[in-house]
């Protein structure tokens, strides 16, 4: 008997052991074009979790952005990794990555309407992968803070976005009032694509709609810094570990306090 006991807990500890992070592809089809995401969790873990929507940088679903979403998954989420493009749209320098966001830009209600499939997706996965339904938020990288902002400017029923160095402007700052989530900005101070006089406009945007929105500003800091593949590049898109890790801390925590009542 004892014997087998021992065989099964070595067997029971292997399977823990085994367990890694699920990266499991996710597609639809949205105006006849197929949108390829993947939904990233820990699967040694059973119970129930928050899920996030999370919109990549301008370069979208890439290793970089995957291996970024198991970073932030770890046992607290399920992160549906979305893609905004499209099948085969997959930008691998600047010019291909602003070519790609330029028409979300120029038509904000297609940003808007490409990041609500995405939440529906995600919540259509409740029962499939371990989401608790009633805990979902979403969060977003420089174009991608963009779509999540534009997200809860539609009214999504979420508890909260946090964007990471996004853009904050919108073609229609009345949409502000149908904001439920709560609002989390996480920005360099020195972002020269985020200048003062957007800020400014922002924060109008909020305080008219009576969102509950903070805005953090980090000092010396600029574009990407959460961006790994911007480590020691110059000028305004450089990656920061310290300010990444006191970032997502913030993260953290903001969602946490987002789900409570």
């Amino acid at each position: 008997m004892r014997l087998w006991l021992f065989g099964s807990i070595v067997f029971a500890i292997a399977g823990v052991a085994q367990a890694s992070m699920v990266a499991k592809p996710v597609s639809w089809t949205q105006d006849g074009k197929t949108f390829d995401s993947v939904l990233v969790y820990d699967d040694a873990v059973k119970t129930p979790r928050p899920g996030l929507v999370m919109v990549p940088n301008w370069y979208g679903v890439n290793d970089m952005a995957i291996a970024k979403a198991k970073m932030i998954a770890g046992k607290d989420y399920v992160i549906l990794l979305t893609d905004m493009y499209g099948k085969g749209v997959r930008p691998t320098n600047d010019d291909e990555a602003g070519a790609a966001t330029k028409p979300f830009y120029a038509d904000r209600s297609l940003m808007k309407k490409h990041v609500t499939k995405a939440l529906e997706e995600l919540k259509a996965q409740v029962g499939k992968a371990p989401i608790d339904g009633s805990r979902l938020a979403a969060i977003g990288f420089c174009f991608g803070g963009s779509a999540v902002l534009d997200l809860v400017r539609s009214g999504a029923d979420i508890a909260s976005v946090v964007t990471f160095h996004g853009i904050l402007s919108t073609d229609d700052a009345s949409q502000a009032k149908n904001i439920k989530a709560k609002v989390l900005v996480l920005n360099g101070a020195d972002d020269a694509y985020v200048p003062n006089d957007q800020k400014a406009a922002f924060e109008k945007e909020m305080r008219d709609a009576k969102v509950d929105w903070t805005l953090v500003d980090y000092g010396n800091t600029v574009h990407c810094f959460t961006e790994k593949e911007a480590a020691g590049k110059p000028g305004n898109c450089r990656y920061d570990e310290g300010t990444a890790t006191r970032a997502y801390a913030q993260m953290h925590q903001f969602i946490t306090a987002g789900f409570k009542k």
